[in-house]
């Protein structure tokens, strides 16, 4: 009796152990891509929100829950049923213009995101006393030298581990007190009518999709070689990301609202010393910079990686050049890893010049909102073009996601007026 329940007890173990190894295969594209959404410019975008708006500002996050899952989840079939990345795709099925006009809306937010990770890593040395000159040369060779592993999945825990640094901003809610009836009245409260409130709501949906990261997720998952039975493990674990990052911004909302936002100053935050600053009256000096420092550090890390990732193989997929970060460096993946080198080492040329942190974060999320129309509109085209019939969405689910793509198209379009001083 004895050893049967020893037995069963070792089968047990080893249908767990087999499960969990199977689920952890598949893990990570999802992951990785939603902790770079929450980099440094949308932690800045969220904190400035709340501060100026105090708990009005969830409201929009919690409604951009769905469309970002829906969005990354089409990436996910796209790349594992089809074995090409979002480029690739696109110039295959609709022509090298559309594709070079991808490629461009891709260029666009990869070099204003990789602007903003480079400035807020500076501007967290800079919080701890470290030079600018020397936490950003260290921050871009670790990045290059990262991607020189020669293997994706190596690549990917790497980054993980790095992001899920911003993890450490949850130490910030046991240092306040929001209340919770402010928070609800927050919930349904919509100022439409003041500009200011309606461009940072631009700002935060520009933060929350963006086009590098369709063209990460998609080229992940057929880098990681997913065959079509860990779509659905490979959609859970783009679920649990989406919530994870969702929730790290409310939270960043949450605080400054609670602090900065209830004294009713609406301070302007102009650089991520001025986050700590700004909050260490409510929480502490010391516990302030280490909780902003490292969380900013972390999103701003890992996504600098991704981004880069993204546009060189966004770029490479359209030029018909090799693009597996699976190759080691040779003849066939120079041009591959020379695009990702130059991404760092400009942004970081870049940045070394004096820049204003939360304005450059704000423009850029909302530059994102402007071209989503572009990007989403292609995203649903291919869904509905380069794959088979059954995998192609479906039913209410169909119209659900189509239905909300073109409600922030529409909005990305309407925010056209604002940027250009049209209306």
């Amino acid at each position: 009796m004895k050893e049967a329940t020893t037995v069963t007890n070792a089968r047990i173990h080893s249908d767990l152990k087999e499960k969990v190894g199977s689920w952890l295969k598949v893990w990570g594209p999802g992951l990785i891509v939603m902790l770079a959404d929450t980099d440094a410019g949308c932690l800045i975008t969220a904190a400035q929100s709340g501060a100026q708006w105090g708990y009005a500002m969830v409201l929009p996050q919690l409604l951009l829950i769905p469309i970002l899952y829906m969005a990354q989840e089409m990436t996910v079939r796209l790349g594992i049923v089809t074995g090409k990345g979002h480029g690739a795709l696109i110039r295959e099925n609709f022509g090298k213009g559309w594709a070079w006009l991808s490629a461009g809306t891709l260029a666009v937010s990869a070099v204003g995101a990789l602007l903003t990770e480079f400035v807020g890593i500076a501007g967290v040395g800079e919080l701890f006393g470290i030079s600018k000159w020397l936490t950003i040369p260290v921050a871009t060779v670790l990045l290059i030298a990262v991607a020189f592993t020669g293997s994706y999945r190596r690549t990917e825990k790497i980054g993980v581990i790095v992001g899920l640094a911003e993890l450490a901003f949850i130490g910030a809610i046991f240092f306040i007190h929001p209340r919770i009836g402010e928070m609800a009245q927050g919930l349904v409260t919509i100022p439409w009518q003041h500009a200011s409130y309606i461009y940072l709501v631009a700002a935060n949906v520009g933060a929350v999709i963006m086009p590098w990261m369709i063209f990460y997720q998609q080229s992940a998952v057929v880098d990681k070689q997913l065959n079509k039975a860990a779509i659905k493990k490979a959609k859970h674990d783009t679920l649990i990301g989406t919530f994870l990052t969702q929730g790290i911004m409310i939270l960043f909302v949450v605080v400054f609202a609670a602090t900065i936002g209830r004294t009713g100053s609406h301070r302007a935050l102009g650089s991520v010393g001025d986050l700590a600053s700004a909050l260490g009256p409510f929480i502490g000096s010391a516990p302030a910079k280490i909780l902003i420092g490292v969380s900013i550090m972390g999103g701003a890390l890992v996504a600098a990686l991704v981004v880069a990732l993204a546009g060189t193989w966004g770029i490479t997929e359209v030029l018909g050049w090799g693009h597996n970060l699976n190759e080691k460096l040779s003849k066939k993946s120079a041009g591959f890893y020379t695009i990702y080198i130059l991404a760092h080492v400009i942004g970081a040329v870049l940045v070394l010049a004096n820049v204003e942190m939360v304005q450059m974060a704000v423009f850029v999320q909302v530059l994102n909102a402007v071209m989503l129309p572009i990007v989403l509109g292609l995203l649903l085209m291919l869904e509905a073009k380069a794959l088979p019939k059954r995998y192609r969405m479906h039913g209410w689910y169909k119209y659900t996601v189509t239905g909300l793509c073109l409600i922030v198209m529409a909005f990305g379009l309407y925010m056209v007026g604002p940027m250009t001083g049209i209306w």
